[in-house]
C-alpha cells in the first residue's frame, strides 16, 4: 500500500455528509458497491449525484415539460446542447447554463468560465459557435458590492468571448435587491453544423483509446459541481479556489482543432469536461454507451506536483476534451491537436462491462458502474415537499386608491428611464464585440438579436428573457409570460419561433415555498412551449441560489430560437419614415401589477403578475408574423418594461436619428398612468405606411386580435401625448447615460 493511499481519509457516514451526500445517499453507495466507498469513489459520487450534475430535485418535474418536436435533431438531456433542424442540411445547437455560484465570489472567472464551458458545449457537437448571449442579475446599482459583481462579470463576459472570438450579441440585465449576494449569470452560445458532421457523447466499442486533449489539469475547480449545489454564505469566500480558471486563447484552438477531428471522422464519441470534470466525462460516455473504461491517471497531463487520484478526477480545469478515437487514429488524432500546440493523450480505453476503473501509480483507485452515477440512471430522484409562499396564500388585489398619481408625467418617464432595468445597457454591451466574424445583423438593444448564415439566405434570431418579478408573484404565469415575451421578440424581428433552452433559477428545492415555485414555473413552462410549439431542447437547473438574507426571485430565464426564412422579413424596432402610421396590435388593460413604475415609482412589488392569456398571445404573434412577411411593416417593438411610453421612447431612440411621434392613447381607466406603464402582455407596436394602415387593422380584425392607430410618426424630436411632450434630446441623454453614470464610481 502506497502512503499516498495511507494518507487518504477513512470513509464514514460523516466524512460523506462533509461532501454534501445524505445518510441515506451514503448507504445507497454502499449498496451499489457492495461495499464501503474509497476516498476517491466518495469524490466521484459525491459530485455526480450533486444537484449541478443529477438534477436529482428537478429532472422528476423536468420530464413534464414538451421535449419532441419536427425540428428536434437532439432533444433535451440527449447530448451536450439541444440540436435542431432548419433545412439545407443545417443544423442549430444552442444552450444556456448558469455560473451564479462562482461569479457570487469571483465575478470576473466565475462569468469567464460560464462563457467558456458553453461555448465548449457547442463545438463538442460539431457545431461551429456564431452568438453568445446572457442573462444576467445583480443587485441594487446603487450598493457598491452589487456594483463590483456587476463590473467584474461583465468584464469576464467580455475578455472572454471578445478573446475566443465569437460576438455577444444580446442578453439581459436586471437588478433587483434580493440578488445582493447570489448573483445570477446565465451563458448562452449558439452554434451551426451540418448534419453529416456532428458528434456524440458516447463511449462504446472495447478497444477504442480513450484521449484526453486540451490544457493540463490543475487542482481549480475541486468540487465546483458541490459547490454550486448549496447555499450562498459567509463561508462561501473561502470556496474561491472551487472557481476555474478560463484561458480564452487556449480554448480557440481547441475549438479549431476538434472540429478538426470531427470532420475528419477519427472519434466515436466527444465530451466537454464541465462540472465534474474527468469525473463526469468518463461515466456519462460510458453509460451512455451501455460500456466500461480503464482510466490511468498516471497519463493525465497535469500542472501541478503530487496531485491525487481524487483531485485529478475531481478538477474542473478548462479547456479539456474527452475523447473515444476509433482504433489506429489515435496518432492521427494526436497530430492535429499537436499541431493546435495543445495535450492529446491516451490515458485508457473503452472495455466490456459497464464498470469504469480508475488507476492511479499501479493501483486501482475507483471502480464503479458508470449507470450508477448519471441523471437518468442510478442517481437518485426525488420529489420533494411544496408549499405555498405566504406572498401567494395572501395574495391581495391591487388598490389604485392607495398610489399616488403623478402631478407632473413627464418628470415621471425621465425618471422611470433612469431605472437601470430599463435604462439602455449600453455600459454594458460596448464591453462586448458584437461584430467579430461579421454575421450579426442586428446589434444589441434590438428585441432579438439576429445572425446571418454565411454562404445560405437564412438567418437566426435569438433571445433570452425573463422577468422575475412576474414570476415572484405567479410563478405560473410568470414562466408562462418568460417564454411568450422571448417567443414574441424573436416574431418582431421576423422569426419564426423554433425551439427553447432555458436556464431555471431558484432557492433551496428542501425549503417547500422554493420547490413550489420552480413546480409551478415548470408547469408555466410546459403549457406555454406546448402552445407555441416551442419544445425544450435542454438547458440547465440552478437550485441554492440563496444567501443568509433570503432567496433570489424566482428566475426561469428562456433561451428563445428562432428562423428567419428570408432577408426581406428582418424587422427592428426603431421608427423608419416621417408620415408613417403608429399601430398597436393587441389591447391595452392599464395593468400596474408587477410593472417597473409600480417597484420604481412607488417601491411596490404588486400582488400579481400582469394580465396574460396564451391563447390570446397565439394569435397576436400568428398575426405580427404574417403582416411582417407580407411586406406591410415597417418596424415591430413589443410593449413590456415600463409599458407603452417607453416601447413608444425605445421606437423613437433606438434609431440612427430622431424621429418623433404625435401619439392619441384611449385611456384604460380615468387614470392616465395605467394607460402609460401598464404591463400587460401580448402588445406589439407596429409601423406602416398610411396607405397601408387600414389593410393590418380589416387583416388583424378578421383574426379576432384588435388593432388601431395610435399615432403618427414626426421629424420633430419629440412625442406629443395627450398635453404631454417629452423632448428626446433629454429623454436619450437620460436612458443612453444612466447606467454608464452610476458606473463611473467604480472606475
Amino acid at each position: 500500500m502506497t502512503e499516498q493511499l495511507n494518507t487518504e481519509p477513512i470513509v464514514t457516514k460523516e466524512l460523506a455528509i462533509q461532501h454534501g451526500l445524505t445518510e441515506e445517499e451514503y448507504l445507497r453507495i454502499i449498496n451499489i458497491l457492495g461495499r464501503v466507498p474509497n476516498y476517491t469513489e466518495l469524490g466521484i459520487y459525491s459530485v455526480m449525484w450533486s444537484e449541478h450534475c443529477s438534477y436529482k430535485n428537478s429532472i422528476a418535474l423536468l420530464k413534464t415539460l414538451p421535449r419532441t418536436g419536427s425540428r428536434l435533431l437532439v432533444g433535451a438531456g440527449e447530448e451536450n446542447a439541444g440540436l435542431v433542424d432548419i433545412g439545407d442540411g443545417l443544423a442549430v445547437a444552442f444552450k444556456i447554463e448558469s455560473h451564479n455560484h462562482p461569479s457570487a465570489v469571483e465575478p470576473y472567472q466565475g462569468a469567464a468560465t460560464g462563457v467558456g464551458g458553453i461555448m465548449r458545449d457547442i463545438f463538442t457537437m460539431g457545431a461551429r459557435p456564431i452568438a453568445a448571449l446572457n442573462s444576467l442579475r445583480f443587485g441594487d446599482l446603487t450598493d457598491s458590492h452589487s456594483r463590483q459583481l456587476f463590473k467584474g462579470v461583465v468584464r469576464g463576459i467580455g475578455d472572454y468571448g471578445n478573446s475566443f472570438g465569437v460576438p455577444t450579441i444580446a442578453g439581459e440585465v436586471y437588478f433587483d435587491k434580493c440578488y445582493r449576494n447570489n448573483p445570477l449569470v446565465n451563458a448562452m452560445a449558439v452554434g451551426v453544423v451540418k448534419h453529416t458532421e456532428t458528434a456524440s457523447a458516447i463511449a462504446k466499442g472495447a478497444g477504442n483509446s480513450v484521449m484526453i486533449v486540451g490544457s493540463a489539469t490543475g487542482r481549480d475547480g475541486i468540487h465546483g459541481a458541490t459547490f454550486a449545489s448549496e447555499e450562498i454564505s459567509e463561508k462561501s469566500e473561502a470556496k474561491r479556489p472551487s472557481v476555474q480558471v478560463g484561458d480564452p486563447f487556449t480554448e480557440k484552438l481547441l475549438l479549431e482543432a476538434t472540429l478538426e477531428v470531427i470532420k475528419a471522422g477519427y472519434l466515436i464519441g466527444i465530451q466537454d469536461m464541465g462540472a465534474a470534470g474527468i469525473s463526469c466525462s468518463t461515466m456519462e460516455m460510458s453509460a451512455k454507451g451501455k460500456s466500461g473504461m480503464k482510466i490511468n491517471l498516471d497519463f493525465v497531463p497535469v500542472r501541478e506536483e503530487k496531485m491525487t487520484a481524487y483531485e485529478i478526477m475531481l478538477s474542473e480545469s478548462q479547456e479539456r476534451m474527452l475523447l473515444v478515437v476509433k482504433q489506429g487514429c489515435e496518432a492521427l488524432v494526436k497530430g492535429i491537436y499537436n499541431k493546435w500546440d495543445l495535450h492529446a493523450v491516451v490515458i485508457g480505453e473503452v472495455t466490456e462491462g459497464s464498470n469504469v476503473q480508475i488507476y492511479k501509480g499501479g493501483e486501482i483507485k475507483a471502480d464503479v458502474p458508470a449507470e450508477s452515477l448519471v441523471l437518468g440512471g442510478g442517481a437518485p430522484v426525488y420529489v420533494r415537499e411544496a408549499s405555498i409562499p405566504e406572498n401567494i396564500k395572501n395574495k391581495q388585489t391591487l388598490d389604485l386608491n392607495t398610489i399616488t398619481e403623478p402631478t407632473n408625467y413627464e418628470d415621471t418617464i425621465f425618471d422611470l428611464l433612469r431605472s437601470p432595468n430599463i435604462a439602455s445597457k449600453k455600459w454594458v454591451y460596448e464591453q462586448y464585440d458584437s461584430m467579430v466574424r461579421t454575421n450579426s445583423i442586428t446589434l444589441p438593444g434590438a428585441d432579438a438579436a439576429v445572425i446571418r448564415i454565411k454562404g445560405t439566405e437564412k438567418y437566426l434570431a435569438m433571445k433570452t428573457d425573463c422577468n422575475a418579478r412576474y414570476t415572484f408573484l405567479n410563478p405560473k404565469m410568470g414562466a408562462e409570460i418568460a417564454v411568450a415575451e422571448s417567443a414574441r421578440n424573436v416574431v418582431c424581428s421576423g422569426g419564426i419561433p423554433l425551439a427553447i433552452t432555458n436556464c431555471l433559477n431558484f432557492g433551496n428545492p428542501y425549503k417547500p415555498e422554493m420547490y413550489w415555485q420552480f413546480k409551478e414555473a415548470i408547469a408555466g413552462i410546459a403549457n406555454a412551449c406546448s402552445e407555441l410549439r416551442t419544445p425544450v431542447t435542454g438547458g440547465n437547473v440552478s437550485f441554492y441560489n440563496e444567501a443568509p438574507n433570503g432567496a433570489v426571485y424566482p428566475t426561469p430565464v428562456i433561451g428563445m430560437l428562432g428562423l428567419i426564412e428570408s432577408k426581406a422579413y428582418i424587422t427592428t424596432a426603431n421608427f423608419k419614415k416621417s408620415g408613417d402610421k403608429i399601430l398597436l396590435l393587441g389591447k391595452s388593460q392599464g395593468d400596474l401589477n408587477g410593472s417597473e413604475y409600480l417597484q420604481w415609482i412607488h417601491n411596490i412589488c404588486g400582488y400579481d403578475a400582469p394580465w396574460f392569456d396564451i391563447e390570446f398571445e397565439k394569435k397576436v404573434q400568428k398575426v405580427c408574423s404574417e403582416l411582417i412577411q407580407s411586406g406591410l411593416i415597417h418596424s415591430a417593438h413589443d410593449v413590456s418594461d415600463g409599458g407603452i411610453i417607453i416601447s413608444l421612447l425605445e421606437c423613437c431612440l433606438l434609431g440612427p436619428s430622431l424621429l418623433g411621434a404625435e401619439v392619441n392613447l384611449k385611456k384604460s381607466h380615468e387614470r392616465f398612468d395605467t394607460t402609460l406603464f401598464g404591463e400587460e402582455q401580448s402588445r406589439i407596436i407596429l409601423t406602416c405606411s398610411n396607405t397601408d394602415s387600414q389593410k393590418i387593422i380589416d387583416y388583424s380584425q378578421k383574426a379576432n386580435v384588435p388593432c388601431e392607430i395610435i399615432g403618427e410618426i414626426t421629424k420633430v424630436p419629440a412625442i406629443k401625448l395627450s398635453s404631454l411632450t417629452i423632448q428626446l434630446e433629454e429623454a436619450k441623454s437620460i436612458y443612453m447615460e444612466s447606467i454608464g453614470n452610476v458606473m463611473i464610481k467604480e472606475n
